[in-house]
This record gives structure tokens, sequence and C-alpha cells, in this order.
């Protein structure tokens, strides 16, 4: 449509210059500008990042203005031919990417120096203290209702994930608009399997036991505070895989509400840990190996968590690949450079480790490992010497520092151009 267009002004032009007494020569100067006009649009539509440099400078300067045009703001004609004309502009826009390429480059390998299972801690504050409890502060209502304007409850819910014989221990208190702890009546509290995908729950609902008298998971009797530790494997859910819903509906000071807590349920452990951990310093890295009996093959993801001798969180360090059937051992690698650029203060801690066998494709797509709570390992003491400086290698961060660096040393060199062009014109 707009080459026909195009066409159809061209042929307007004509018939007015011929009108106009310019005869044949002033057809001829209106079909050549049009011809040029042409391949200076084709030029416009070429790539703006020019792989090739040399190939860059063979546009002729005024098409690289108006492609450099193009590809910055989706000017106009005009606004290119302003370009064109202002050598100035141009510098300013090549000056523009130059240093938006340059930030591209140097932050993308700076955030790849480390492997992406070696990272500082700094970068993963979420991950580093797995075990603590889940606490929420929310309202009390009923669902479809008003929530209440003066009562609050305060709930914590020990972990998320479990496996085989684990527990997991859920909390409820009630306060006033005056921070003041208030008595809770339980109207019904169970543990069920909820419908899903259409399919009803596979067991009958498991009443719990949650309390104030200082049995099963509560701690001090009549502080208001109402427990109860679950165990799936010994409470009905030993041979269930997946989401366990604890349903509670409560009153409070004659008001009433619901709430509920839900934990994904791992009867088996796919592999088990089976022994001490080791330490490795290897090629300018400190590695850790843990061992393992692994009972399903597939695709392994185990994390560890690292402090210093201070007891400050250091790294979050992570194993992800696939695991034969039988014993086998799975490297946590703390990366050397790392080591140097942090600087922590040794011994370190290896503590709270967790893994899981992904599932792909299932629900639930996890099976889990038994957790390994607290400190695991203590290291010996090194200098930071021992250690390499050299920076995380692989073939993908090479293709993209590759790719980042020519649009680096092409937007450097279409600078040097305009400025010898400025030079040289001046």
């Amino acid at each position: 449509m707009k080459r026909a267009l195009a066409t159809i002004v061209v042929i307007a032009v004509v018939l007015l210059a011929v009108q106009a007494g310019g005869g044949w020569r002033a057809l001829g100067r209106v079909i050549g500008d049009w011809l040029d006009g042409r391949s200076t649009h084709a030029n416009e539509l070429a790539p703006a990042r020019a792989r090739d440099v040399g190939a860059g400078f063979a546009v002729q300067p005024r098409a690289q203005g108006a492609m450099l045009a193009l590809g910055a703001s989706g000017a106009r004609s005009s606004n290119i031919d302003a370009l064109n004309s202002d050598p100035k502009a141009q510098l300013a826009l090549w000056q523009e990417r130059y240093d938006r390429a340059k930030e591209i480059y140097d932050n993308y390998r700076k955030q790849t120096a480390y492997p992406f299972d070696s990272r500082p801690a700094r970068e993963h504050p979420d991950q580093m203290y797995p075990n603590q409890p889940i606490v929420e502060d929310r309202k009390l209502k009923n669902p479809g209702q008003r929530a209440s304007q003066n009562i609050r409850l305060k709930t914590s819910q020990e972990r998320v994930h479990v496996a085989g014989k684990e527990t997991v221990l859920f909390t409820v208190a009630a306060f006033d608009e005056n921070n003041t702890a208030l008595p809770i009546s339980f109207t019904r509290a169970i543990a069920f399997d909820p419908p899903r995908d259409g399919k009803p729950s596979q067991r009958n609902p498991i009443p719990i036991a949650i309390n104030d008298n200082g049995f099963g998971g509560d701690l001090i009797v009549d502080d208001l505070t109402y427990s109860v530790r679950f165990s799936p494997f010994e409470q009905g859910f030993a041979s269930h895989s997946g989401l366990i819903r604890i349903e509670l509906n409560l009153a409070v000071a004659e008001q009433t509400g619901f709430l509920f807590f839900d934990a994904y349920y791992s009867p088996e452990a796919p592999a088990v840990w089976a022994g001490k951990v080791r330490e490795a310093l290897e090629r300018g890295s400190l590695n850790f190996y843990l061992p393992v009996e692994v009972r399903r093959e597939g695709r392994y993801v185990v994390t560890g968590r690292i402090d210093d001798a201070k007891g400050q969180p250091f790294a979050l360090v992570t194993f992800n690949d696939e695991l034969g059937k039988g014993m086998r051992e799975i490297k946590l690698n703390l990366f050397g450079k790392l080591l140097v650029d942090e600087a922590p203060t040794f011994p370190l801690t290896l503590r709270d480790i967790d893994g899981f066998l992904l599932i792909p494709d299932a629900d639930p797509d996890r099976a889990l490992m038994q957790r390994l709570q607290g400190t695991q390992h203590t290291t010996r003491s090194y200098a930071l010497t021992a250690f390499s400086e050299a920076e995380w290698d692989s073939e993908e961060r090479r293709r993209y520092l590759d790719e980042y660096g020519r649009d680096l040393e092409s937007a450097r060199a279409h600078l040097e151009h305009i400025r010898r062009s400025m030079k040289s014109g001046s």
C-alpha cells in the first residue's frame, strides 16, 4: 500500500513538473530524486546495530543519520533530515547508545562473575533461614463477609513442606484493638486433603486438637496462644502425597471466623543422607561433598547456607543435577572469586541443608528429602590467597559477553567515525 501511494505521488509530481514548463530535464530531476530517496529508504530499513562495523560505515552518512533516527525514536522524515544535517545530534545519539551498551555489558559481566549455584547471601535473604516459622497477622473474618474491625489473629506455621516423620507446628492467638490477648473457642478443627481437579477428597477429615493446655505442641499453659503439632505420618496421611489443609472455625468475643493452613507432604524420601560432609580445596574453590543414597533417580535440587565465623550469612550454595540410583555425592561449590571478593572470616559453617527430587509435569512437583537443620560442617581456616580470582566461565556466558561486546564495539566505532568526520569538516 505504501509503495503504491509513493508511486502515485511521484506521478502527480511529474505531471506538475511537466505542466509547469520544466520539460524533460525537470522530469529527470524528479525521477532521480525519487530513486535516490528509495535507495535511502532501503538503507533506513537496515538493522540499526551493524554486526560488521566496516559494513555499517559503507552506508552513506546521510543514510546513516536517517537509520539512527529511526532506530532511536521512530521519527518522521523531517526529523531524520534534521538529524542528518546535525553532526552534534548524531554524536549525542551515539554517545547515548555507547553508554547504554557499556552499562549492559558491565552489569552482565558483574552479575555473572560467580556461577548461579554459588551466590552471595545478600542476593537471597529470603532463603537464608528456611526453618523460621511463617508468621502472619490477619483480621478475624468469615468467607464472603466483612472482616472484624477490632479483632485480629496472629498465626504461625513452622514449615510448608513436610517429609516422612517430620511434624509441623501451627499456632493461633487473638488480640483486640488494644493488643490485649483474647481467649479463643474452636468449634471445628480438621486436617484433610482438599478436592482438586474435580476429584473428591481421598480420605475423611481428621480432627486435630488445637489447645492452650500444654500438650500436643502447646508450650505454655493458658498463655492464650493455641497450638497443635500435626504429624501427617501418624495422623492418617502416611500414604498421602501432596496438599494437606488444616481448617479452623473459631469464635472470639462473640464474633466468629475461619482460617486455614496448607502443608505439602512427601511420605517417602527419594534419597537419604548417608554420611558426614567432607570439604576439598579444588581448582581455587572450596567444595563440600555430601554422601547420599539415591533411591529414585532423577533431577535433585539441594541447597545449603554458609555463615562466616561471626555467624553472619555469607553465601547460598546449590546443587541442581541428575542423580542415578545408588551411593552418590552431592557437590556444593563455594566459588573462589566469591571468597576473594567478600573476604569472609574463617572458619565457615555449612548449615540448614534441604533438598528434593523434581518431578516434572506432576502435582506435587517434588518429593522431599529429610532436612538437615543447624550446622552440618565447619571448615578449616584458609588464607584468601588459596582461592582463585578468576571469573566464572561457561559457553553461555562467553556467548552473551561476545554479543554485548559487539554492540559496545559498534557504538564505540560509530562514535569515533562521527568525531573524525566532524574534525575533518571543521
